[in-house]
């Protein structure tokens, strides 16, 4: 269902919201669920007003019910104490394609194991490709929990919200901005939860890693500066750094302790980072042979143990974080809750298992598509599987809708496949049980936005394809 106009869709809802003005004065909960599907439709497909009105709605109805947007950052910081044990990981899934039904996933997984520490997450990156800005990720992402029935904290993140090293070079104050009016954009959407990403301006050539590591930590420290103006009263934005770029050569503790002396340094008494993400050998999207296949990737859990336990024993953070995991081995995932890795982030193999489970002319739809309007992603000296597999995120937000408008079967297909993922990563990463933590610690914090009047302008979309997912 698709409601035209607000009168449509407040319609759709008798019986089960009552809306008065600003406010929703009443919910059914036990019909409830059976809303949520035309809601999120709504609020991806509507009409501009009806659109807007529909992400409303799912903001303010959750608030009433009990699932909202929170910050992660006193679990975190608890960890840091001591207070939480530090033998469990949180999935930071970055949710590309697929949203609604992909998140139902997520939390159909989740209530079966009592599981609550986990971030849903999109990339500066992502954003454009997928066609999903922050405010109707965020609706679909809660509409999804109160379709499974779901209740607690929901932590949405801002996945590398990254300066561009190019465009920093070129004009620093305009890409330094650009960084600041996403964070703006995302925290009004209930982005309570953002990973500042300046390691792209690291630069090895210098002989100490003071100067190496100066622009990032002092860009990182105004970007921090920057989160805590945008907070709503009650909320700490949960944030983390980054102290060397994924895909390059791997962090030390000593770049570690150069990075975070500086940091503090530059931020004085505001409160800062409650993690931080580092290189260990792994890649965004993994490394494609030429047959299209994947090659075996191999953290390095002895430096990322040392990483983790600085962080906490000297820092008082969460811990280090991961990127780059979804391609890795099936066995891997339990290490990482064992050598007390706060965060991994996973987002290409969930990508692959949709493309993996669509109708074959589906995917055919879309790799043409590549070959006709992403000509310049095939490369000299790259087979076409390796294109395909690397370019064909791109196809995601062409294709947004007939995706979410495959045949119910198909889509319990996909969305089965996917919970079975969730619930073992879950299991691997020992988040089951963890509603708790999730509930007991992090406060709620009641928010509320105003009704819309008028359409929201769009934000123009941005070149980011220099950019990491």
């Amino acid at each position: 269902m698709k409601a035209m106009s607000v009168q449509e869709l407040l319609a759709y809802l008798d019986g089960a919201v009552a809306v008065s003005g600003d406010s929703i004065t009443g919910v059914d909960e036990m019909h409830l669920p059976e809303k949520m599907d035309g809601l999120a439709y709504t609020a991806v497909f509507g009409n501009p007003l009806a659109r807007d009105t529909a992400r409303w709605l799912i903001w303010e109805i959750g608030q009433t019910v009990g699932v909202y947007p929170a910050s992660i950052h006193e679990l975190y910081m608890a960890v840091g104490r001591g207070d939480v044990p530090h033998n469990f990981t949180v999935p930071a899934m970055n949710i590309r394609a697929m949203n609604y039904n992909t998140s139902r996933a997520v939390f159909r997984a989740a209530n079966k194991h009592n599981a609550g520490s986990m971030l849903f997450e999109i990339a500066r990156s992502e954003i454009g490709y997928t066609d999903q800005r922050p405010a109707e990720y965020t609706a679909c992402v809660l509409a999804a929990a109160m379709r499974e029935g779901y209740r607690g904290p929901v932590f949405i993140q801002g996945d590398h919200f990254q300066i561009s090293a190019a465009r920093y070079g070129s004009d620093p104050t305009t890409e330094v901005q650009a960084v600041k009016d996403l964070m703006a954009e995302a925290v009004d959407a209930g982005f309570y939860n953002i990973d500042i990403d300046t390691s792209t301006l690291v630069d090895l050539s210098f002989p100490t890693l003071d100067e190496q590591q100066k622009l990032n930590y002092t860009l990182c420290a105004e970007l921090t500066q920057h989160a805590r103006s945008l907070e709503p009263d009650g909320v700490t934005i949960s944030l983390g750094g980054e102290i060397g770029e994924v895909g390059h050569k791997n962090s030390t503790v000593e770049e570690l302790d150069a990075f975070m002396q500086g940091y503090l340094r530059e931020l004085g008494e505001l409160s800062g980072i409650s993690k931080i993400s580092v290189q260990t050998g792994t890649s965004h999207g993994g490394v494609v042979l030429p047959d299209g296949t994947l090659a075996d990737v191999k953290v390095d859990f002895n430096t990322l143990h040392d990483l983790s336990k600085t962080a906490r024993d000297s820092y008082g953070l969460g811990g280090a974080v991961q990127h780059g995991a979804s391609t890795l081995p099936a066995d891997a995932f339990g290490k990482f809750p064992e050598i007390g890795t706060v965060e991994i982030h996973l987002a290409t193999n969930f990508q692959n298992m949709i493309y993996d489970n669509l109708p074959q002319d589906v995917v055919d739809a879309a790799y043409d598509y590549l070959r006709e309007h992403h000509k310049n992603e095939w490369k000299p000296g790259k087979t076409e599987e390796q294109v395909l597999y690397s370019a064909r995120k791109r196809a995601i937000g062409a294709f947004k809708q007939q995706w979410w408008d495959l045949p119910a079967d198909g889509q319990a297909k996909i969305g089965q496949a996917l919970e079975d993922q969730f619930a073992f990563l879950f299991e691997q990463l020992n988040i089951y049980g963890t509603r708790e933590f999730a509930q007991n610690v992090v406060p709620q914090v009641e928010i509320h936005h105003h009704r819309p009047t008028e359409a929201a302008e769009m934000a123009a979309e941005e070149d980011v394809s220099d950019l990491a997912d």
